[in-house]
């Protein structure tokens, strides 16, 4: 059952990414509505997906591949829901993409990694503030890959630049540097209630998850601090954003992938 609620929830991403790609190659308008419906049903399919695999052992199943599933949806839902708002097209074919490979990959590969989070409500807030932090600041490095993008095709003057599904490169800057702020805050909640609620932060074997998060942490206040005090724009905002979710993806990824798919 799992399989076809997989399929069926990656096909209607599909659909939408389908809706979505014509419109930025050929210049013409995209149905918001189209999309928007798919990508709805889309991520009802994926949320009853994640229900039955994580929620349907003793326990909750945060294996690496049900968690990469629940940060696509969390993306997913947080990017379809300021599409009514803003231009996000470029973004979205990347993020359905990665969504329906996700759950797809999640549903085909079953792996375990069982939890109690129910027996330690303490660490369920921890791994929340990680799970919207990585999410907030994800969306923050795609912002910043349009950018660049936007950026270049401005410099080279090229035809792309006025496709009205673009959006203008000031308000992409905008957004872009709200969202790592706001997932700035949320990793610091992340690094706090670490610190507070989870006793081994730094046994051995998990130690790099602490130290990698803080030095992503370091990365993007050094980088508000240049945008807003001396006025960093460009390239330079691009590498630190990718940079710190980089890190961030190994902090918590790496080792992960380590234990449950090589040494396995």
């Amino acid at each position: 059952m799992d399989n076809l609620i997989a399929v069926v929830a990656a096909l209607l991403y599909l659909v939408a990414l389908a809706t979505i790609v014509p419109g930025l190659v050929h210049q013409t308008g995209i149905r918001v509505k189209a999309v928007f419906a798919s990508a709805v049903l889309a991520l009802a399919f994926h949320a009853w997906l994640l229900s039955d695999l994580i929620l349907g052992n003793s326990g909750q199943n945060l294996s690496i591949l049900n968690v990469a599933s629940l940060v696509s949806f969390i993306i997913s839902v947080a990017v379809s829901g300021a599409m009514l708002r803003t231009r996000l097209w470029f973004i979205l074919p990347v993020v359905y993409g990665f969504s329906a490979i996700n759950l797809l990959a999640a549903a085909y590969l079953p792996s375990t990694f069982i939890t109690h989070l129910e027996q330690d409500p303490k660490l369920l807030v921890h791994i929340l503030f990680a799970l919207f932090a990585y999410s907030t600041l994800t969306i923050g490095a795609l912002y910043a890959i349009q950018l660049a993008l936007l950026d270049y095709k401005l410099k080279a003057k090229v035809a792309l630049v006025i496709n009205p599904n673009l959006p203008p490169l000031m308000m992409v800057e905008r957004q872009l540097f709200n969202i790592i702020l706001i997932g700035n805050i949320l990793l610091t909640c992340t690094l706090l209630t670490g610190f507070i609620f989870v006793q081994d932060m730094f046994a051995e074997g998990k130690a790099h998850k602490g130290i990698l998060s803080f030095i992503a942490w370091v990365v993007f206040s050094i980088l508000l601090w240049g945008h807003y005090q001396k006025g960093w724009r460009g390239r330079k905002v691009t590498w630190f954003t990718v940079i710190g979710a980089s890190l961030l993806t190994l902090a918590y990824f790496g080792s992960r992938f380590v234990q449950e798919i090589i040494l396995r």
